[in-house]
């Protein structure tokens, strides 16, 4: 088969990592890819969102298969536009997609269908939104409706802090359109953790679940990003709570869409707060995780490519998948000034020697090559990912490499991973 893979980050490097794996692969492309995509695929210079050219490309090329990684080219309809030209594609329509286009679709789906959430409320008037702060003098999270890049939704422990938000997101569009709307709910306190199936529209594969570290710094403190690490297997979740997660959130959420008159197909992601037990939907994403899908890619043992071709045409209640025993855990490096404006261009050394370390792959994210250097050209520029016996050789693993790698300005955590391992 000849697969397309569309986006130019960790995740996708990750997934065509895996996908070069697979027996039933002949060509892989990645577009527009980064400087570890190259390494298995070939590089393809369309733009993640150009979907008309992607269209065109995968036409020509007579592409069997596309991958589409992030959540833009989603939103914007590609897996519409391929399909009314009989070309298959992992994903969810644009209308499916609104799960995690529009915070306050899911919400109010949410509502609708028995599917636990905090309360809320939603605004479109920056006025209204603060009148009901003032009513609700408590901790509080602000979210921009739309896509923000994971960073649309804001913890406010005080009334001025949620104040400030709404008038960050609707006044001074920090977040552009994605704050014509916000929503507001009680923010709640306990483990978060993050939530992955394969789905037909109508079977659930079930996947481990992760924990992802969304703040800049230690501790969980400074504003949020895209993601600064993530494990897997989470130690707090046995069993018991994993069928639960699936039995109360993820197959209603799947028959809830099909009521609805857009049947998901694709992987649902749901982001959960674990409270005194209980499980919570923070949000729903209709992709894989980044750098969720590091960890998760390092244990699959099975071939990923017939899974997610059996996304598309129903067949994945005939599909099994096998995992590896092993925990894996993945470090994200960051350039200097992440989330907020940052330098590009900067060298990077130790990539080559840290990759040649076992069960260790440094998949990268905000990397090019100029005039054979490699150097940062992102924000988040590589995800270092082990995989061990048990979660503290994993972690351990993961910063003796990262020890290794540097930049000028390089910043990541100390503690991914760190509190179930000392606990």
């Amino acid at each position: 088969m000849q697969v397309l893979v569309i986006g130019s980050g960790g995740r996708e490097h990750a997934l065509t990592w895996k996908l070069a794996q697979s027996p039933l692969l002949s060509r892989l492309y990645c577009a527009p890819g980064n400087a570890g995509t190259a390494e298995q695929a070939i590089n393809i210079p369309i733009n993640a969102e150009d979907i008309p050219a992607l269209l065109a490309f995968a036409r020509e090329q007579a592409i069997d298969f596309t991958v589409v990684g992030p959540e833009l080219p989603l939103a914007l309809g590609i897996v519409d536009a391929f399909r009314q030209h009989g070309l298959a594609i992992f994903g969810p329509t644009q209308q499916a997609a609104e799960i995690e286009t529009s915070k306050a679709f899911a919400k109010t789906l949410m509502a609708k269908y028995g599917i636990p959430t905090a309360p809320f409320a939603i605004f479109s008037d920056a006025q209204q939104a603060r009148s009901y702060i003032e009513q609700h003098n408590r901790p509080l999270v602000v979210k921009a409706d739309g896509l923000a890049a994971g960073k649309g939704a804001i913890v406010c422990k005080t009334p001025d802090l949620a104040y400030h938000a709404v008038d960050q997101i609707m006044r001074a569009k920090v977040f552009g359109d994605a704050g014509a709307k916000v929503v507001i709910e009680e923010c709640l306190v306990g483990e978060e953790v993050s939530v992955f199936a394969l789905t037909d529209g109508t079977s659930l594969m079930p996947w481990p679940v992760c924990q992802d570290h969304k703040a800049i710094y230690d501790g969980d403190q400074g504003p949020n990003t895209g993601g600064m690490g993530a494990y897997s297997p989470v130690p707090s979740i046995d069993i018991g709570l994993s069928e639960r997660l699936m039995q109360d959130i993820m197959h209603p959420m799947v028959r809830a869409m099909a009521a609805e008159g857009r049947p998901y197909q694709g992987v649902l992601y749901a982001g959960l707060m674990i409270v005194d037990g209980r499980p919570y939907v923070l949000e729903f994403n209709a992709r894989f995780g980044d750098p969720e899908a590091q960890v998760l890619m390092m244990r699959l043992e099975s071939d990923l490519l017939p899974l997610l071709r059996a996304t598309t045409d129903g067949t994945l209640a005939r599909q099994r998948c096998h995992w590896r025993d092993e925990a894996a855990a993945c470090v994200v490096m960051t350039s200097r000034g992440y989330p907020e404006a940052y330098e590009r261009g900067l060298p990077i050394t130790g990539v080559t020697s840290a990759s040649d370390a076992p069960a260790v792959v440094v998949f990268h994210a905000g990397t090019a090559r100029r005039d054979g250097q490699l150097v940062t050209s992102g924000g988040r520029v590589l995800g270092v990912t082990a995989r061990a016996p048990d979660l503290c050789q994993a972690v351990d693993c993961v910063y003796q490499t990262v020890h290794g790698i540097s930049w000028e300005g390089v910043h990541y955590r100390t503690d991914i991973g760190r509190r179930p391992v000392a606990g």
